[in-house]
C-alpha cells in the first residue's frame, strides 16, 4: 500500500508538474526571442537614424562600431548609397535590392536573424542590416528550462516522499496487525496488538485482541471439559475391571480385561490430546537427540520383551526439524507404542533418522510383525483390533505442522513401516 501510494502520488504530481512546466518553457523561449528582436529592431533603427542624419562617415562608422560590442542585440552593419558598408558584413543582393526601395523587413537564418531597414537620406537610400545570433536570439532559455526543470523535479521528489511518509503512517500499524496475528497463528495466543492510531487501526487492534481473548477462553473451556470427562469415565471404567474378575469364563473374561484396556487407553490418548499445549511453530528441536532419548527410555521394555530394538542417527551432524521436542517426543512414543502394542513379543523393531537434501528430516519406524494390513488400519485414523487411530492422528498433525507427511508401506522386515517426513526449521 506504500509502494502504490508514493506511485499514484508520483504520477499525479508528474502530470501536473508537466502541464505546467512545459507551457512556462515555451513562453520563456518566446519571451526571450521577443526581447531579442525588440533590442535588434532598436538597435537596427537607432543605426539607421544615425547614418541618415549624419553626413560625416567617420562618425556613422564610430556609432555603428558601438553596436558591435558583447552588449549588443547583434551584428548590425550601416550601407551607404554609394555602396560602402560600416560595419562587420559586406554587401550582398539583399541590401543592393533594400538600397532601391525604402521600407524594413526582418526574416530568419540558419543560424539565427536578421533585421533589414532602409531609409531615405539627402544622398541616397541608407540601409541598416542587424544579424542576431542564435545564442543571443535565445540567450538564457537554456538556463531558465534547466532551472524549470529542477524545479519540477524538485517539486516531484517532495512530494513523492511526503507521499512514503503518509504511506508509512497509514502501513505501519497493518504491518503491526499482520505481525500479531503471525504470532497467533504461530500459537502465542498471549499476543496482543497496541490500541491506538487512527479510528479504523483502533477498532480492527480491538477485535483482533478480542478474537484472541475468546480463542484463549474456547481453549480453556475445551481442556477443562475434557479433563472432567476423562474423571467422569475412569470410574465406571474401573467398576468394569473389577466386573470382569467375577466373571467365570476365562476366555470371556480375559477378552473383556483387553476391551477395558482398549477403552482406557482411549480415554488417555484423548485427554492427552486435549492437554496439548498450544506451541509457537517456529520452534525447533534436535531430531537425532531426540530419538535416542526416547528409544533410551523404551530399551528396558524391549529388553523384557526380547525384542531387539536397533537406532540408527547420524553422529556427525545436527538434524533439526521444525517442531517442539515436547511434540517429537510424543511422535516417537506413539510410533514405538504402537509396534509394543500390536506385534508379538520378541518382533524386531527399527528407528532410524535420515535428512533430506530440502533441508528436512525423516524419522522412520519399521517392525517385524503382522505388516501392511494393520499399518492401513492406523494410517487411515479407524479403530481396529487393538487400535484407536488416536495416535497415529497426533502423529499426522505433529508432521503436518511442521510442513511434512506421513507415510506407511512394508517393511523390509516385513512388518510395517512408518515413514515421518519433519519440515525444516524456519531462517
Amino acid at each position: 500500500m506504500r509502494r502504490q501510494l508514493t506511485l499514484l502520488v508520483g504520477a499525479t504530481t508528474s502530470a501536473v508538474v508537466l502541464a505546467f512546466l512545459i507551457p512556462l518553457a515555451l513562453i520563456t523561449r518566446t519571451r526571450a526571442e521577443d526581447l531579442a528582436l525588440a533590442a535588434a529592431s532598436f538597435q537596427n533603427q537607432s543605426a539607421l537614424n544615425q547614418a541618415v542624419a549624419q553626413r560625416d562617415v567617420a562618425a556613422v562608422t564610430r556609432a555603428v562600431s558601438g553596436y558591435t560590442g558583447p552588449l549588443s542585440a547583434g551584428r548590425t552593419t550601416v550601407y551607404l548609397p554609394d555602396g560602402r558598408a560600416l560595419g562587420p558584413d559586406p554587401a550582398d543582393t539583399e541590401i543592393t535590392d533594400a538600397l532601391r526601395t525604402a521600407g524594413s523587413h526582418t526574416r530568419p537564418l540558419d543560424d539565427g536573424l536578421v533585421v533589414v531597414r532602409s531609409s531615405l537620406g539627402l544622398s541616397g537610400t541608407v540601409v541598416a542590416r542587424t544579424v542576431v545570433p542564435r545564442d543571443i536570439y535565445h540567450k538564457g532559455v537554456a538556463e531558465t528550462t534547466i532551472a524549470l526543470a529542477a524545479l519540477g523535479m524538485a517539486l516531484l521528489l517532495a512530494s513523492m516522499f511526503a507521499a512514503d511518509r503518509l504511506g508509512r503512517r497509514i502501513s505501519a500499524p497493518v504491518r503491526r496487525l499482520a505481525v500479531v496475528a503471525q504470532s497467533m497463528r504461530d500459537g502465542h495466543l498471549d499476543a496482543r496488538m497496541p490500541e491506538r492510531g487512527t479510528s479504523e487501526v483502533v477498532a480492527l487492534a480491538t477485535a483482533l485482541n478480542q478474537l484472541a481473548a475468546r480463542v484463549q477462553q474456547l481453549l480453556a473451556e475445551g481442556r477443562d471439559s475434557v479433563a472432567d470427562l476423562s474423571h467422569r469415565l475412569r470410574t465406571p471404567v474401573t467398576a468394569l475391571r473389577l466386573d470382569t474378575d467375577s466373571i467365570a469364563d476365562p476366555e470371556v473374561a480375559e477378552r473383556l480385561r483387553q476391551h477395558v484396556s482398549q477403552l482406557e487407553r482411549t480415554v488417555d490418548a484423548i485427554v492427552h490430546d486435549a492437554r496439548r499445549p498450544t506451541r509457537p511453530g517456529t520452534t525447533s528441536c534436535d531430531v537425532g537427540r531426540i530419538v535416542k532419548e526416547r528409544a533410551d527410555f523404551w530399551s528396558a521394555l524391549a529388553e523384557e520383551q526380547g525384542r531387539q530394538l536397533s537406532v540408527s542417527v547420524p553422529p556427525d551432524r545436527e538434524l533439526r526439524a521444525k517442531l517442539d521436542a515436547a511434540d517429537l517426543s510424543d511422535v516417537v512414543d506413539v510410533l514405538i507404542d504402537n509396534v509394543f502394542a500390536h506385534t508379538d513379543e520378541g518382533v524386531p523393531l527399527e528407528v532410524w533418522v535420515a535428512p533430506r537434501p530440502n533441508g528436512a528430516v525423516v524419522l522412520t519406524v519399521e517392525d517385524g510383525g503382522h505388516g501392511l494390513p494393520q499399518a492401513d488400519i492406523i494410517a487411515r485414523g479407524s479403530s481396529g483390533a487393538g487400535s484407536t487411530g488416536l495416535g497415529m492422528d497426533i502423529v499426522r498433525r505433529a508432521a503436518s505442522s511442521s510442513g511434512g507427511t506421513m507415510e506407511v508401506g512394508r517393511s523390509r522386515l516385513g512388518g510395517a513401516l512408518v515413514r515421518v517426513v519433519l519440515g525444516p526449521p524456519e531462517r
